[in-house]
Formats: structure tokens, C-alpha cells, sequence
């Protein structure tokens, strides 16, 4: 695998040498001091062109990068931005991976941690600091509507238990019911931490924050495809969730829905010893 110095150079070099480009910034993890540091960081690099079009779509130009493993430029793909900019993803065989970016836009600091690279014409400012990704406190809306739909879409999981709806259950479990705890965590966390801290992209710091309980009470929260263990899990995330809600609620001065959570409770368990054949719920 080649050197991080050895990835930049050929970065900053490939700038110079092209006149077309005119200032280079790096973002991403390797820009944020507060990243842990891995071999799987990415390089996000961005090239200030004075025209996006020789670069667009131009495969030719980025073999200079090396070996490619795998390749994908979202603006090639269905649900394309299309908004002026041209994008090279690039794995390559070594292990090393650069998301590059083309832009013709003025570069604007928008509290992204970053570093300028190269600046021709000095004019790009960014700063290091990463306050933008720190968690934000909730409104008493927001808490609301989260405890709201957080149990609300817990019935509709075991609705398609009951009806043997696999994949509906597994994307309202995971994608509706999970974003709702992840909201919830989220908070309990900033609120730990003066909203001071960030818990990474999908909670991948969550370990760093939460006590040793709580991460076990987290990693419970996850099942396979028996609908058994999808029946533990879903009530171990009702447990999870209820005890970080209070805690924020407290903090806050917000309401828990105490009776929602309660009658949904009983609801899914009544739900569970459901037979397949039952014509009505109760």
C-alpha cells in the first residue's frame, strides 16, 4: 500500500502540473485532528477547475492515480446530482481509495474540517475545527415526533411478523424503528457531553460514549432473520430506548409518553402469542 506522503504528493503534483487546476483541498476524516486514524481512510480531494468539462466523465485523466480495483462516478448513475461537479470514486488495488472531486464553484467554508493543499491564486480559506458534525439538542418537537414514531412503527414490525412479511419487517425495523433509537442515542450522548462531541457517521463512535451496559443493551438491539430474534431484539430496543428518552426528557424538561409506551408494549405482546390464523387481534 502506498504512504499517505506518497498519495499526497501525487495529488498536489498532478495540481501543479495542470494549469487548469487551480486550487486542491482536502476533507474528510483525514482533515478532522479528532478522526482516529486507520488504513481505510479515505482521501476526499477536491480539485478548484477554472472548467469542469475536460474532466468530466474523462477516465483517461485519472489513470495517472494507479491501479484501479473499482470505479464508480455518481454522475454517470441514476439519481445524479447534476449539480455542475464531476466525481471519481477510486478503490484501487493497493488498498488506497481517493474520492475526487471537479468543482468550477468558488470554494465556501461551510465549517467542514479541511485543508488546502494547493491555492494558485490564494484564495480558499477552511479550517480544521469539526463542531459541524457535533450533535445537536432537540427541539421538544423533535423529541416528540422521535418517541412518537419510535413506537408507533414498533407495531407495524410486528404486524409483519404476523403476516410474514420478512423484508417489511426488516426495513421498518431497521431503517424506521433504528433511525428513531439512533436519534435518541444521539442526544443522550450530546447531552452527556455538553453537545460537544461527535458520534460519527451511523453511531460508529457509539462504543466510545456509552457505558459498557448500554453498548451491550445497543449490540442486543441487532437480530437475524428468525422472527424470534427479531421478537428479542425489537423489545430489547424498546428497553434501550426508553431508558436514554428518559434521560433526555429529564434533562430537557420534555414529556416521555410514558402511556404510549406502555399500551404499545402490551400491544406487541399480545401481538406475539398471536396465532397465525386468528381472525381478530384480541
Amino acid at each position: 500500500m502506498r504512504t499517505e506522503k506518497e498519495i499526497l504528493d501525487l495529488i498536489i503534483k498532478t495540481a501543479e502540473e495542470d494549469e487548469r487546476i487551480r486550487a486542491v483541498i482536502m476533507a474528510g476524516s483525514r482533515a478532522n485532528p479528532k478522526c482516529p486514524k486507520d488504513i481505510f481512510m479515505d482521501y476526499d480531494i477536491c480539485y478548484i477547475v477554472e472548467d469542469v468539462a475536460p474532466f468530466y466523465n474523462n477516465t483517461e485523466y485519472i489513470e495517472r492515480f494507479g491501479e484501479l480495483l473499482m470505479l464508480q462516478m455518481p454522475e454517470t448513475m441514476r439519481g445524479a446530482a447534476n449539480d455542475g461537479s464531476f466525481v471519481y470514486l477510486m478503490q484501487f488495488a493497493d488498498g488506497n481509495r481517493i474520492d475526487l472531486s471537479f468543482t468550477s464553484e468558488k470554494y465556501e467554508d461551510d465549517g467542514e474540517p479541511a485543508i488546502v493543499l494547493l491555492d494558485k491564486d490564494n484564495k480558499v480559506q477552511c479550517g480544521t475545527d469539526d463542531a459541524i458534525y457535533h450533535v445537536k439538542p432537540p427541539t421538544e418537537n423533535d423529541y416528540f415526533s422521535c418517541c412518537n414514531d419510535f413506537w408507533w412503527c414498533s407495531m407495524n414490525v410486528a404486524k409483519g411478523i404476523w403476516r410474514d412479511e420478512l423484508p417489511y419487517v426488516m426495513e421498518m425495523y431497521h431503517e424506521v424503528v433504528r433511525k428513531n433509537l439512533h436519534s435518541m442515542i444521539d442526544w443522550y450522548i450530546g447531552m452527556k457531553n455538553n453537545f460537544a462531541v461527535s458520534v460519527g457517521k451511523s453511531g460508529k463512535y457509539y462504543k466510545n460514549y456509552l457505558s459498557k451496559k448500554q453498548y451491550e443493551m445497543y449490540k442486543a438491539t441487532f437480530s437475524g432473520s428468525d422472527y424470534d430474534d427479531v421478537w428479542k431484539s425489537l423489545f430489547k430496543a424498546g428497553d434501550l430506548f426508553r431508558a436514554m428518552a428518559l434521560g433526555v426528557g429529564i434533562h430537557f424538561g420534555f414529556t416521555y409518553l410514558h402511556e404510549d409506551d406502555r399500551r404499545v408494549c402490551s400491544h406487541l405482546k399480545q401481538i406475539r402469542k398471536l396465532p397465525q390464523d386468528a381472525k381478530e387481534v384480541y
